[in-house]
């Protein structure tokens, strides 16, 4: 399986998601990436191979981000074909474990209205999913795009106008992990709860078919 795991806070993401990835490793993986919130736009960095190049991140100014291990299933080993995948204005990035059932008939749907793709992945598709549903508050457009997917299917969402995660699942494992440091708190979440269990004071287990929107601080 392959590894989920955001954070959002008040410190620098990239070392937190960096150890986090490293904790889900034993899951096996051919490629990993990054996506980070700075300012209004998103950052996408990723890479294929083991982990040699993942300590030359770079120490980019974001409190909030989303990585993954990638074991590819759909589409070959490549950057183009890692995680996180973002909609065609790199408006939207998106992380996923699972396989979409149904993905050739709605890729099919989002072709006939003009969405390019950029990869092989059935993972793209949820990012321009979303994208229809862009007239709702950005956790309301996730939940729409998600109730479209046939399968076990956990997703974790980030926009660049919305300063949190939004997480879904349905199947697959996704877990929210809470500490409270001197009444400022931080969110984890993640496909196991082993990458973030020595940072939290406290874990919640989402349910089939929950929804978790983590803000700054809410």
């Amino acid at each position: 399986m392959c590894g989920i795991f955001g954070y959002v806070g008040n410190n620098n993401a990239v070392p937190i998601l960096k150890k986090g990835l490293k904790k889900l490793n034993y899951r096996g993986y051919d490629s990993w990436g990054f996506g980070l919130k700075i300012r209004d736009k998103i950052k996408i960095i990723k890479d294929v191979g083991d982990f040699e190049r993942l300590e030359e991140t770079p120490e980019i100014d974001s409190n909030l981000g989303i990585s993954h291990t990638r074991w590819a299933t759909m589409g070959e080993i490549s950057k183009n074909n890692a995680h996180p995948h973002t909609n065609e204005d790199n408006g939207i990035c998106v992380v996923h474990n699972g396989i979409i059932e149904n993905f050739r008939e709605l890729k099919e749907e989002l072709l006939n209205k003009s969405h390019k793709f950029k990869s092989e992945t059935d993972t793209e598709i949820i990012c321009h999913l979303i994208e229809e549903y862009s007239e709702y508050e950005f956790p309301e457009a996730v939940r729409r795009a998600f109730l479209k997917l046939k399968g076990r299917n956990a997703v974790v969402a980030l926009h660049k106008d919305f300063n949190g995660l939004v997480g879904v699942k349905n199947g697959s494992p996704l877990v929210v992990g809470i500490k409270n440091n001197s009444g400022k708190e931080e969110y984890f979440i993640a496909s196991d709860h082993r990458a973030f269990i020595e940072e939290t004071n406290k874990v919640i287990f989402l349910n089939d078919n929950e929804l978790a929107v983590l803000e700054q601080n809410e």
